[in-house]
């Protein structure tokens, strides 16, 4: 009993050390479940034992009665050969017979004492022994499963900038290869490039006349591809200078500012006019909810409201081929960094992987989710991650497109994702969060949230940049109309 009370007790502190790890109340509650169910493996081990100790008494003790009588008959020859009965008669003659046979019955009796009393320790032990295993293997198995989830607390994040300007919800952010800047677009009707290391709005696009609902940034050139709902896509100039003094002034009070109080420098420069737009004859009929550079950089994908999506050369800004088969609106597209591959995202609960390297086009459909697939990007190794309003984010293999490799299930909507180099998916959420997993379904962190830090309304996407821009590894935003930078530190093996 004093074993199992410290072992409780043990138990109780080490519930208590665990509950100050700063995570929600439902991991807590998982915490002290299974810590429950430890405590009743002990209780239960302790319990038997004692039934089988019980056992062992009582057997020992029956075997104690049944020598008792032979005992006493061994005894009472002995006195009377010692005492004799009828005189010297008795005294001189001997009793070697009845020796003999006494010793041969008490030895049978005393092999077969010890022979129970060797059966019921086997069984014992053997008993013991197995509790003791089966108890074993199941607190390892609920260890490993409490050590395991602890994993993400080896991720250090932290909100290292913020960007704040839009006067509505931010549909997507984009980082620059080589260049501290991002792009974002937005439901305002504008789309803006910040400096991250002043955390400024160096240059607002106006030329659409709906909402911004995607941007891409070239490659190579200082070019930025954007898609509207008004039907249209452009490509328009962004060559800023990033490296602008840094004078204290908010974003927001930089874009509001009609006063013209504000010295040049720190003036927000606009532009409305695009060096291309993609429109008209053989374009879209809807919203455009999407649109990408194809590896060559020399044509668009572009994604529409009206079921299609369009490849367009950027030179003549003409259609080459509508790629048509969603039966429902289509919510992304997106193109691999360095072939002629494309997916496209519907809500159809579908999406689709247009490959171009053959001079005919096949088209592969992926089936697996159960509601609007709302974003669909590729990653290493041949493989593409959906995500879906089901809650499930699915890693595929592009040469099986039958069932997923791995599924993930989150307690949310799932919205614009992105993979970094390295593997790892960031998942933004229809409830303010953001997590991050690996490609084989493991969890690696879920950034934190409080009210002095992340969103506040939904997080409608995130981008990794390729390289840490000062000290920002990956960026998201959404219709609280902020951005935020964030610091992640990985662990070793990821």
């Amino acid at each position: 009993m004093k074993s199992t009370a410290t072992t409780k007790s043990r138990l109780a502190s080490l519930t208590e050390d665990i509950s100050i790890i700063p995570e929600d109340a439902p991991y807590r509650a998982r915490l002290h479940f299974l810590f429950a169910q430890i405590e009743k493996e002990f209780e239960q081990l302790y319990l038997e034992n004692l039934n089988l100790q019980e056992k062992l008494d009582n057997a020992t003790a029956s075997t104690k009665d049944s020598l008792t009588p032979y005992t006493e008959q061994r005894a009472t020859a002995g006195a009377l050969v010692a005492t004799g009965s009828g005189g010297a008669s008795l005294a001189a003659t001997p009793a070697t017979p009845s020796a003999p046979l006494g010793d041969e019955i008490g030895a049978s009796l005393l092999a077969a004492a010890s022979n129970t009393h060797k059966s019921l320790k086997a069984k014992l032990s053997s008993a013991t022994g197995g509790s003791k295993v089966k108890a074993s293997n199941k607190i390892k198995a609920q260890t490993s499963r409490i050590v395991s989830s602890f994993k993400a607390q080896t991720v250090v994040s932290s909100v290292v900038r913020e960007f704040g300007g839009h006067k509505d919800g931010i549909w997507q952010v984009a980082a620059k290869q080589g260049q501290p800047i991002i792009g974002t677009a937005s439901a305002d009707h504008t789309a803006c490039i910040w400096g991250i290391e002043s955390g400024r709005c160096l240059l607002q696009y106006q030329g659409h006349a709906g909402s911004v609902n995607s941007i891409k940034f070239h490659q190579h050139r200082d070019l930025v591809l954007t898609g509207s709902g008004d039907g249209t896509a452009h490509i328009w100039q962004a060559a800023v200078n990033w490296e602008v003094p840094k004078k204290g002034h908010s974003s927001e009070e930089e874009l509001d500012d009609s006063d013209g109080q504000l010295e040049d420098r720190d003036r927000v420069d606009t532009l409305r006019t695009p060096l291309c737009e993609f429109t008209g004859l053989g374009g879209h009929l809807s919203v455009v909810v999407a649109a990408d550079w194809l590896s060559s950089m020399d044509q668009i994908i572009t994604g529409s409201w009206d079921r299609t999506a369009i490849l367009w050369d950027v030179e003549t800004a003409q259609p080459l081929q509508p790629l048509t088969g969603h039966d429902h609106e289509l919510t992304h597209v997106s193109a691999h960094p360095t072939q002629r591959l494309v997916v496209t995202a519907s809500r159809d609960t579908t999406f689709r992987l247009w490959d171009f390297r053959d001079p005919i086009p096949t088209v592969s459909v992926f089936q697996g989710h159960t509601e609007t697939v709302t974003s669909s990007v590729f990653a290493r190794d041949d493989k593409v991650v959906s995500g879906s309003d089901d809650r499930t984010i699915k890693v595929w293999e592009l040469r099986n497109m039958r069932s997923a490799l791995a599924t993930i299930r989150t307690d949310s909507s799932v919205n614009r994702l992105a993979v970094s180099t390295g593997g790892i998916i960031a998942i933004p959420h229809d409830n303010r969060q953001i997590r991050l997993f690996d490609l084989n379904g493991q969890r690696v962190a879920r950034l934190p949230r409080t009210s002095r830090q992340g969103h506040r309304r939904m997080v409608s996407s995130v981008a990794w940049a390729e390289e840490p821009l000062l000290n920002c590894d990956l960026f998201s935003c959404g219709f609280d109309r902020r951005v935020f930078g964030w610091s992640i530190v990985l662990p070793k093996d990821n």
